[in-house]
């Protein structure tokens, strides 16, 4: 799945009814605009992944996105590279 350019609340139903039961891959590195909503998503296609014995794997996060998920303690469930010292 190709998260979209814009993951907000408003966005959430439909993103989640586009997640399906079979993703393994979430491309996020289209993300400009979101909010908490895209690492509940996040959330959500790990657990589905997670029910079908699967890992989750997102890739191209962006930093922003890693940041708002380690504020919430779940980067690392959701296997998103660690924050860059600086």
């Amino acid at each position: 799945m190709k998260l979209p350019a814009t993951a907000m609340l408003a966005q959430a139903p439909q993103l989640l009814r586009q997640l399906g039961d079979d993703t393994d891959v979430v491309d996020a590195s289209g993300l400009a605009e979101f909010d908490s909503s895209a690492v509940a998503l996040l959330l959500e296609a790990r657990r589905r992944a997670a029910a079908r014995g699967r890992t989750l794997r997102v890739d191209g996060a962006p930093a922003q996105l890693v940041e708002l998920a380690r504020l919430y303690g779940v980067d690392e469930v959701l296997g998103l590279p660690a924050a860059e010292a600086g």
